[in-house]
């Protein structure tokens, strides 16, 4: 029986964190963790919130199982620069065909609100109501302000397509919340 010469790196569980890491840099090329930040917070932050502080300790330990190649710079503030390796690549194709088998979990403040109003007055629930419009309607403005600022680069293409899914969730939130403030329900 012969052994195989090369060594196994041990499998490592990617969390949503590390994909939307190897995603990031997939999209944006080499990045240090703070262009990471930035990024992050420019897109995907507003459909999957996270710790930004996860962008700084998360392309280390990618880098530790080989899906990242770690760069310093050599000179001013040293800063490390992450690429995907093959790898990386790899491994963000195969999360990319797994399709999540559970339907997204909804954290709404105002819906848990919504639920107890039976213990407030019908007036102080038409203002929530208006305060969760406004709310939603602003929104909905910074998401056609990045529609408007990229459509010229990007489109109608798969990057674009979440910002699609934004706009529909906050019209049918705006939707919703107009409807409680134009009649809200009887306890």
């Amino acid at each position: 029986m012969s052994k195989d010469p090369s060594p196994q790196k041990p499998t490592m569980r990617l969390s949503p964190t590390s994909c939307a890491v190897l995603g990031l840099i997939g999209l944006r090329g080499p990045s240090t963790p703070y262009e990471l930040k930035q990024t992050a917070a420019r897109t995907i932050a507003y459909f999957w919130p996270f710790p930004h502080s996860q962008l700084y300790s998360e392309p280390t330990r990618l880098a530790a199982a080989g899906l990242l190649k770690e760069v310093r710079e050599i000179g001013g503030r040293n800063r490390k620069v992450y690429s995907l390796t093959d790898e990386g690549r790899l491994a963000l194709t195969e999360w990319l065909a797994a399709p999540p088998n559970e339907i997204y979990e909804l954290r709404d403040m105002a819906l848990l609100q919504l639920q107890f109003f039976e213990f407030a007055r019908r007036e102080e629930l038409a203002a929530l109501a208006r305060h969760q419009s406004a709310l939603h309607r602003d929104r909905l403005r910074t998401y056609g302000e990045i529609r408007d600022r990229h459509a010229r680069r990007f489109g109608h293409t798969r990057r674009m397509a979440p910002l699609r899914m934004g706009e529909l969730f906050e019209q049918a939130y705006i939707t919703f919340w107009e409807e409680i403030a134009a009649d809200p329900p009887e306890p």
